[in-house]
């Protein structure tokens, strides 16, 4: 599938591979400039399903290979060996047409720290105007956002009983409550901004690329494979994907951008050739650059939940498994575009530290009204909210590779969960804080049952 009749040239300045979050950007900054040629490349297909816009699609895109890659991790040792579903999006827009639309920056001493590691123009002053550039917050312009950008963000459009009493318990084991995580110190409780326009999602290909395709010197194609970057003299020229069962090829008059994911651009890059040597020999794949570090060094946050039984209050459980209930919830979102089918799965958030020899928070809780065993399943029979917390600084290490050559073929994941002792003393640290939260008076009149 395309944007445009397919152009008898096959040399471009700029080949992008990927349609996600990042693809979807970069396809509309550089094709500003007319005199750039640029190819862009996902596998997906268009996002034209109707889940991929009603916020709560998520619950159905989640695991359906329409959607998403249904990538998997290798039994994790750390986990009692579960095997841990690993989503990743498969369509115009990637991740972002399927995630939780939680706007998140991160902490401003984090991007401070990666400057004075060495790494120039990523403190927080220097992202801070790029955030605001592509931002149309639903507040305005001000010191900290942006407005008239093509990222759109507001506040949740249905509040919950539930999640006001948690936050108030919250408070009374010591976090307090601040109205905005973007400002630099996330340290506090509140309820997540969201990317969404007038109640429905606001996906990267919305905002940064379905604008733009109608320009000359941009060409978007769907459903393609990429299979490896082509290597000239150690220099990038091109790229070769599978489209209809067939195999195709562009060149690169000036660069390849690899903007798979942390999981796709590695599998791209081994099958081109690049990584460990020893390692690509052994499944048959001719060494060009020997760089062992691609695929390692992986580093991914383990949300840990508990899920509790209330009374006597309202959560989604209940109010979704009523059928008139269910009914006047997708009234309510035709008429207003209000209600639980606007939901993002974590309303309220929660930033602390773990213990005293902490600097800055390094737990995040994503608290919902809602409990299920994993997405795809039914929402359990009894009211129920959900606290999950994971670490934000783990220490523990994985990697990412192929099994072989073959581009359909899955990857191997393995993010080692919980390998370093430091992961476990915070993990439990993070459930003995949550248990004590669930212990505060405000949540006691509904007798929380883990």
């Amino acid at each position: 599938m395309s944007a445009a009749p397919t152009p008898s040239v096959r040399t471009f300045d700029y080949i992008i591979a990927g349609g996600g979050s990042a693809g979807c950007v970069l396809a509309n900054r550089l094709s500003e400039n007319p005199n750039n040629r640029v190819l862009l490349l996902e596998a997906g297909q268009n996002d034209n399903w109707i889940w991929f816009h009603i916020p709560v699609g998520y619950l159905f895109a989640i695991g359906n290979k329409r959607a998403d890659w249904c990538f998997q991790t290798t039994p994790q040792e750390g986990l009692n060996n579960r095997v841990i579903a690993y989503p990743r999006g498969r369509v115009l827009g990637g991740s972002s047409a399927i995630n939780g639309m939680i706007y998140m920056r991160g902490q401003a001493q984090d991007y401070d720290n990666w400057r004075q590691l060495g790494l120039n123009g990523w403190g927080w002053d220097d992202v801070l105007p790029v955030f605001k550039k592509h931002e149309d917050h639903f507040l305005g312009a001000s010191d900290m956002h942006g407005a008239g950008g093509e990222w759109r963000v507001e506040a949740p459009r249905i509040s919950w009983q539930v999640l006001d009493r948690y936050r108030e318990a919250a408070a009374e084991y010591g976090i307090a409550k601040i109205d905005d995580f973007n400002l630099g110190d996330n340290a506090g409780s509140s309820y997540f901004q969201v990317n969404q326009r007038r109640g429905l999602r606001w996906s990267a290909a919305k905002g940064f690329l379905k604008p733009v395709m109608h320009r000359p010197n941009l060409r978007v194609e769907m459903g393609c494979l990429v299979d490896k970057v082509v290597i000239t003299d150690g220099v990038a020229t091109g790229v070769e994907w599978l489209q209809n069962d067939e195999r195709h090829h562009a060149s690169a008059a000036r660069e390849v951008v690899l903007t798979a994911g942390a999981v796709g651009s590695v599998q791209i890059l081994m099958r081109s050739g690049i990584g460990d040597a020893k390692e690509l020999s052994k499944l048959g794949i001719a060494p060009k650059i020997n760089l062992p570090g691609v695929g390692h060094n992986l580093q991914d946050h383990l949300q840990l939940r508990l899920i509790y039984k209330v009374k006597g209050i309202k959560t989604l459980n209940e109010t979704y498994r009523n059928i008139f209930k269910r009914a006047l919830m997708g009234v309510n979102y035709v008429v207003a575009r209000r209600g639980p089918l606007t939901m993002a799965p974590s309303q309220l958030g929660m930033f602390a530290r773990s213990g005293a020899d902490v600097e800055r928070a390094d737990l995040q809780f994503h608290v919902q009204p809602l409990s299920l065993g994993k997405f795809g399943e039914a929402l359990h029979p009894f009211r129920a909210l959900t606290a999950s917390v994971c670490n934000l600084r783990p220490e523990s290490r994985g990697q990412i590779t192929i099994a072989n050559a073959d581009p359909i073929s899955a990857p191997v994941i393995a993010p080692n969960y919980l390998s370093a002792p430091r992961d476990r003393t915070i993990a439990a640290r993070a459930m003995r804080m949550a248990r004590a939260i669930v212990k505060g008076q405000a949540l006691a009149p509904f007798e929380p049952e883990e």
